[in-house]
């Protein structure tokens, strides 16, 4: 894996791995301006609890510095808040609400107990139809590509999502069983699959390496084994396994 640039802050508060993704020096700035933000209101809290227990005798003086302080704090506590609420609106929404560039390339992740599978569209650039009544793993087809769909005829299905460096991605997520949390730490990027639903989320890789795919949804016995690897590649080695898998794929 590459190296990455180390932020002592984030690793010390947060236990996060480094930032791999375009979006997540926002994502790590804004956890970390939070945190700071409560830190202060914590041991303030904290401080007057102590300061109360020790002052017990002088109550009727304390009752009246009591509820200044009370006012005080919970004024505090509102405005942190509306302001957390307001900076991480405007964050979620630029990943969320507004979608991805016309550029950006198109992967599919499907979530299944216990595995999950990404699928690249092929030189038409469009997906396949998939039927939940032709999902069958043992026979090849795990994700039930129509076969009678020309569309899908050329598409890839992986247990590794592969991409390039530097290059939008627009995942389209969905799940054919049960809730999954796809979740990749590195890439600052969580979204759920859910069945009957197909919900987007895009970012955009700044660092070559390989990071783990995890489910952060309990979704069964096996849950703990739904793991994948997100592979970062340069785009002359992203080319190169596209068309192996491609060759691959029509035989």
């Amino acid at each position: 894996m590459a190296a990455l640039p180390i932020h002592g802050a984030s690793l010390l508060f947060l236990r996060m791995p480094p930032n791999a993704s375009l979006h997540g020096v926002a994502v790590d700035h804004l956890m970390l301006w939070n945190l700071a933000a409560l830190l202060p209101c914590f041991v303030a809290a904290q401080a007057w609890i102590i300061f109360a227990m020790v002052r017990r005798k002088k109550a009727a003086v304390l009752k009246t510095y009591s509820h200044l302080v009370e006012r005080l704090l919970l004024a505090a506590f509102c405005a942190m808040y509306l302001w957390m609420a307001i900076t991480a609106q405007h964050l979620w929404a630029v990943n969320r609400f507004e979608g991805a560039s016309a550029e950006s390339m198109q992967v599919e992740v499907v979530g299944q107990q216990f595995q999950w599978y990404f699928r690249y569209p092929g030189a038409d650039a469009a997906f396949g139809i998939a039927r939940p009544s032709l999902v069958n793993a043992a026979a090849g087809n795990p994700l039930g590509l129509d076969p009678q769909d020309a569309r899908g005829a050329d598409d890839i299905v992986s247990s590794v999502l592969v991409l390039p460096l530097g290059r939008e991605v627009d995942l389209r997520l969905r799940s054919l069983d049960v809730i999954h949390g796809f979740f990749i730490p590195a890439m600052r990027l969580k979204e759920n699959t859910v069945p009957g639903l197909v919900l987007h989320v895009h970012f955009t890789p700044i660092a070559v390496g390989t990071y783990p795919i995890l489910c952060s949804q309990v979704c069964g016995s096996g849950h703990a084994r739904m793991q994948a690897q997100l592979r970062v590649v340069s785009p002359d080695a992203y080319r190169q396994w596209l068309q192996q898998h491609a060759k691959e794929h029509s035989r």
